[in-house]
């Protein structure tokens, strides 16, 4: 095996360099914990930007995944496959919306809901000058069309002209969108709690007054819950918890437990905007990625994730808490379940670098100032206390 700088170097050399990352080279990983190359334990906060929902290693999981490669890996979309039919009926019931599509990533189901909202303004009056509600400082990701809703113009301005029609509101400020609204109008999309953002669940007002004005004006809600989705908030998805349900919906993330999977959701009249011909992939949907998904809807179930979240959410919500009133330079603490933020008075980066690198301890942040924590759903509280007991060990230090 190579050494951990000969790894870093061989990556600097031939990855192309879109990430700064951290000087670490992670082998393995078991239940809450992650292994570098050099053998050291870390204790994961950051999941793989909220990706590992069963934690590492995961038994059943792994046991499902082994027996589906020596079954069938592929067949194309012009064929059914058994576990994607599991697997839509999984989600379709943990949903309770009407249809779905699988896809390879987030981005890509944003990129469906997209393509739902404009194919169902064009049913109605065969135009093409349709507009998109999107909302600031929003992250939906990095293709061309999802980050022409993504309201932030560091990732855009590189990479204009994006798609035409897209309109931006303020997040949680219901007038702003109003002003908006006009006939042109096909779609309002928005995250149900913003994470790149910097961890803001949406108000209940706010997200029943857009649930309004869509069905006001036959316009479509969609929400992102690729982040927020999948149990991380103390219900199957965070849009549950308000009662507000999307006409359509966007997950990923931990669908998967790290194998490549999204999908986008639609119901009612959104369920029948699309045509065949209208969309497609060639991976998306396989035997192999769908009976991941299946395995981890059914041991969601299986295990109660939803309720363990939403204790151990709390808790983890009370020891931030008392963490921020311990130190001034912590302005806010902010979430649901096990998405929660800390908002500082200083930038975060020197704090996260030497939690990893002194304390053994990974954590991310979501823009300048916060530092976002999504860890696994299996953790205990025994780990809350661990990463709080680490991370005050770094905020003792000078900054």
């Amino acid at each position: 095996m190579l050494s951990k700088q000969e790894y870093i170097e061989k990556a600097e050399s031939k990855i192309y360099k879109t990430y700064n990352r951290f000087p670490v080279v992670f082998d393995h990983g078991d239940g809450v914990r992650l292994y570098d190359t050099d053998g050291q334990e870390y204790l994961d906060f950051g999941a793989g930007i909220a990706v590992m929902g069963l934690g590492y290693n995961d038994p059943e999981f792994n046991t499902a995944l082994k027996e589906q490669v020596d079954k069938l890996l592929h067949t194309s979309n012009l064929f059914y496959n058994v576990p994607a039919v599991e697997a839509g009926e999984l989600i379709l019931k943990a949903s309770g919306m009407d249809k779905v599509f699988f896809t390879n990533s987030g981005t890509e189901a944003v990129e469906g809901a997209l393509k739902i909202a404009r194919r169902y303004a064009y049913n109605k009056d065969g135009g093409h000058d349709h507009e998109i509600i999107a909302m600031n400082h929003s992250f939906h990701g990095r293709s061309l069309g999802a980050l022409s809703v993504t309201g932030n113009d560091h990732y855009q301005e590189p990479f204009k002209p994006l798609l035409p029609g897209i309109q931006f509101a303020d997040f949680n400020d219901l007038d702003s969108v109003k002003a908006l609204v006009n006939h042109k109008t096909c779609a309002i999309i928005m995250e149900t709690i913003q994470g790149e953002g910097g961890i803001y669940p949406a108000e209940e007002e706010f997200l029943k007054g857009v649930r309004a004005l869509c069905d006001e004006h036959d316009m479509l809600l969609i929400l992102d819950e690729i982040q927020c989705g999948m149990g991380r908030t103390g219900t199957m998805f965070a849009w549950q918890k308000y009662g507000v349900k999307p006409d359509v919906m966007t997950v990923a993330k931990a669908l998967g437990n790290g194998v490549p999977v999204g999908a986008f959701l639609a119901a009612g009249k959104a369920a029948t905007a699309m045509s065949p011909g209208d969309h497609g992939t060639t991976y998306g949907g396989n035997p192999f990625v769908t009976a991941a998904a299946s395995k981890v809807l059914e041991l969601f179930e299986k295990r109660k994730l939803v309720d363990h979240v939403k204790e151990v959410g709390e808790y983890l919500a009370e020891k931030l808490k008392s963490l921020a009133d311990r130190y001034d330079i912590i302005k806010e603490q902010r979430g649901m379940g096990l998405i929660q933020g800390l908002e500082f008075s200083v930038p975060v980066a020197p704090i996260v670098s030497k939690a990893l690198s002194e304390q053994k301890l990974v954590l991310i942040s979501a823009g300048t100032n916060i530092i976002r924590f999504v860890p696994p759903l299996v953790i205990e509280k025994e780990d809350v206390d661990e990463m709080i007991e680490k991370l005050e060990a770094v905020l003792e230090q000078p900054l």
